[in-house]
Parts: structure tokens; C-alpha cells; sequence
């Protein structure tokens, strides 16, 4: 196995990333995009599937899996695994949380597209509920990994499915109101 280094492996991290721009996977940048200001590079359904999906499955994990019960894993710098993670434990829990809350910042980016192509509607009153209401309960979960509190997981890991369910009902699941 060849060893390359720090420096070794900054450089295939900078290739695979100037790779990346080329291939499908991203969305256009949006036009205009001046310094400091936002610009889009995912689309909604890589959005969902690289942040929401992943943090909340850590929340849904610790319903029934103590966060400290996990080991680390073998290589804990490099596990997929949040909770066997360096940052494993509560730390991972709070980490979720504030994926979520950031991640909501990034579903009303005027301009993101969903993944049929559509433009997300951001501007309707009910999308800002929904993001809201993810946002919300990612800053609960990131309470409750604060205060340790394995018992108020349930009640909040409700929060975080209830946010998704309400956004999904109306605009994935739902042909007839414009599906995302």
C-alpha cells in the first residue's frame, strides 16, 4: 500500500474535487453569483441525501442505541459512522442537530432546483413553515445532546420525522401540488 501523506493526499482531494465540477452531479451555479453571496452547487435531492437523510438517521439511531454505547471504530478519523466517529457520542448527536439547522438554510436558496428539474418553491409561506420546523427541531436536538438527555430523544426525534413528513406529504409524495 503506497503511504502518501498529508501533502499526497491534499492533492487527490483537490483533484477529485476539480473533477467533480464537470460531472453531472451538481447544479449550475446560479448565475450572477457575486462574492458572498450564495451559490448553488447540489440540487434539492443531493441537499437531502449528503446532509438531512445522514444527520437524522443519527437521531433515529439513539431513539433506541444509547449515543456512548458505540465503540469507536477501527479508524475513528475515518468512519462513515458519525457515532464511531472522533466525534462520536452526544457529540455526534449534537452534530446532527446542527446539520439540520444549518441544512434548513440551505433549502430556501432562491434558485435550488429539485430533482426533477423544477425550482424549489422557497418563496410559498408553507415551504418556510416546513424549513422552519426542521430548523427548530435540529436546535432541539442540539439541546438535548447537551443536557445528555436520552430520555427527551423520543419526543424530539418525533419533531425531526414530523418536519420532514410535512414537507415530504405536500411536496415530494404529492403529484398534483407540483412535486419537488
Amino acid at each position: 500500500m503506497v503511504r502518501c501523506g498529508v501533502v499526497g493526499r491534499l492533492i487527490v482531494i483537490g483533484v477529485l474535487v476539480l473533477a467533480s465540477r464537470g460531472s453531472g452531479f451538481a447544479q449550475a451555479p446560479a448565475p450572477g453569483g457575486a462574492a458572498g453571496q450564495p451559490r448553488i452547487y447540489a440540487n434539492m435531492l443531493y441537499v437531502m441525501r449528503g446532509i438531512l437523510y445522514p444527520a437524522s438517521n443519527v437521531i433515529f439511531t439513539v431513539q433506541s442505541d444509547d449515543p456512548t454505547s458505540f465503540k469507536p471504530a477501527a479508524r475513528p478519523s475515518t468512519s462513515s459512522d458519525p457515532l464511531t466517529s472522533v466525534y462520536g457520542g452526544w457529540d455526534a448527536v449534537g452534530n446532527a442537530g446542527f446539520a439540520l439547522a444549518e441544512a434548513a438554510n440551505l433549502l430556501i436558496v432562491p434558485g435550488r432546483t429539485c430533482s426533477n428539474g423544477r425550482v424549489a418553491p422557497v418563496q410559498n409561506a408553507d415551504w418556510q413553515m416546513f424549513v422552519q420546523e426542521v430548523r427548530d427541531a435540529g436546535m432541539q436536538v442540539v439541546k438535548l445532546a447537551e443536557k445528555k438527555d436520552s430520555d427527551a430523544i423520543l419526543d424530539t426525534a418525533q419533531l425531526v420525522a414530523d418536519s420532514c413528513l410535512h414537507c415530504h406529504n405536500k411536496y415530494r409524495n404529492n403529484a398534483r401540488a407540483g412535486r419537488c
